[in-house]
């Protein structure tokens, strides 16, 4: 981390702070020229925590300012830490990162959110809790004030993203955007986060959801931006589509898993009807039927495949906790018998192929009657390309178990 300022004089600090004492809570808030608003933000910050006998310190990350923040921070008596790798994520990591406090609340310094209500967030967090998340939402329990929050947002983007990380990762939450939170230092060097964009505090709240930490959510109110010289950091579309983007690469099993299913059950059902060609709703299932449920069942099996490749591959970074159904799969499936599944519809694809070539010698290498001879080859062929892919995959699954030293 780069170095930070010197501290201000002890009868210049408002923080609460003393050398001698651990403090319990620092309040870090990323900044990026707020000017506009970071004196109110600190001033309730430090009112809040001396009202309610809270220890604690302010801190401002900033991250390249150049409208004098950090000097209006410094003189307010918060901390400030430079960061220079941008990005919302970075600069609440270098934050963070330099905090003294047992645990951290975090918080945009544009005024939209109230530092005075963090004693009921501490509350929490005393109770026990490792991750606090704010609600600006009525459906649990907050308000959002007039203009507040554009329409979209607060009518469709926020709870559709909302109910998605409940259904996805089942996080105990009604307000995945809310960006006031508090949480414990622990809890932080426990997660192990990555992002440094605006995916940090979705970051935040999926993986503690998917390792079983002590989650609960707190109302607040959320009041206008009170910014005048800039437009807000947060760009709807862009980052609509980063937080879809990144709920999808953290979820393996909405991205692969049932999608690859979901195909294999169509391929599968198609063969079942096209194979002794049947007629659906007086439609004729024949040998071009086969090809569509071939390429169904391929596409299905790839991503099944992949589901299990995204899944080992993110428990061993990390990124996801071990999965006690996938450790007993491989107990079942090993390396050796995947090699022996994968050859033996090799092979049965191959003479399948072959008896396609044997009929057409037996015509002389002339015309065939491709309705009947399609329903050799089109098995054959997705027979083979199975197996080949199961042999393959058995091999790069066993390269992803390997441990590092």
């Amino acid at each position: 981390m780069p170095p930070e300022p010197p501290a201000t004089r002890d009868g210049d600090r408002a923080d609460n702070t003393d050398c001698g004492e651990e403090l319990e809570l620092s309040v870090v808030m990323p900044c990026l020229n707020e000017a506009d608003t970071l004196a109110r933000c600190i001033e309730k910050a430090q009112r809040a925590m001396r009202e309610h006998g809270i220890r604690g310190e302010v801190i401002m990350a900033d991250n390249g300012s150049t409208d004098g923040s950090p000097q209006i921070a410094e003189k307010l008596g918060a901390r400030v830490v430079h960061v220079k790798e941008k990005g919302y994520g970075s600069a609440l990591m270098g934050g963070i990162e330099a905090a003294h406090g047992k645990y951290v609340i975090m918080g945009d310094a544009d005024d939209s959110y109230d530092f005075l209500e963090i004693a009921r967030f501490v509350d929490k967090l005393r109770e026990g809790y490792e991750l606090v998340q704010g609600c600006r939402f009525p459906s649990g329990g907050g308000t959002i004030m007039p203009g507040a929050m554009p329409l979209l947002h607060r009518w469709w983007g926020n709870p559709m993203f909302s109910a998605m990380v409940r259904r996805m990762f089942w996080a105990p939450i009604n307000d995945v955007y809310c960006g006031l939170r508090g949480f414990s230092k622990r809890l932080y060097d426990d997660l192990d986060l990555r992002c440094t964009g605006m995916e940090f505090a979705t970051e935040m709240i999926i993986k503690s959801s998917l390792y079983g930490k002590n989650i609960a959510e707190v109302p607040i109110t959320l009041h206008p931006d009170g910014r005048v010289s800039h437009a807000p950091h947060l760009k709807t579309f862009r980052d609509g589509w980063r937080t879809l983007r990144f709920f999808l690469l953290f979820s393996p099993k909405w991205l692969f898993l049932i999608p690859g299913f979901l195909l294999l059950l169509f391929g599968l059902i198609a063969y079942g009807l096209a194979m002794p060609g049947y007629k659906v709703l007086g439609a004729t299932l024949d040998a071009h039927t086969l090809l569509f449920a071939s390429l169904a069942i391929l596409m299905g099996y790839q991503a099944v495949a992949f589901a299990v490749f995204a899944k080992v591959f993110a428990i061993g970074e990390r990124l996801l906790p071990a999965d006690p159904r996938l450790n007993r799969l491989f107990k079942i499936v090993t390396l050796e018998r995947a090699l022996m599944i994968g050859a033996a519809m090799l092979v049965s694809g191959l003479v399948l192929l072959a008896s396609a070539v044997c009929q057409w010698w037996q015509v002389g290498f002339g015309n065939l009657d491709y309705a009947h001879t399609m329903r050799w080859v089109i098995p054959g062929v997705t027979l083979s390309a199975l197996g080949f892919q199961t042999v393959l995959s058995g091999f790069f699954i066993s390269i992803l178990h390997m441990r590092r030293k």
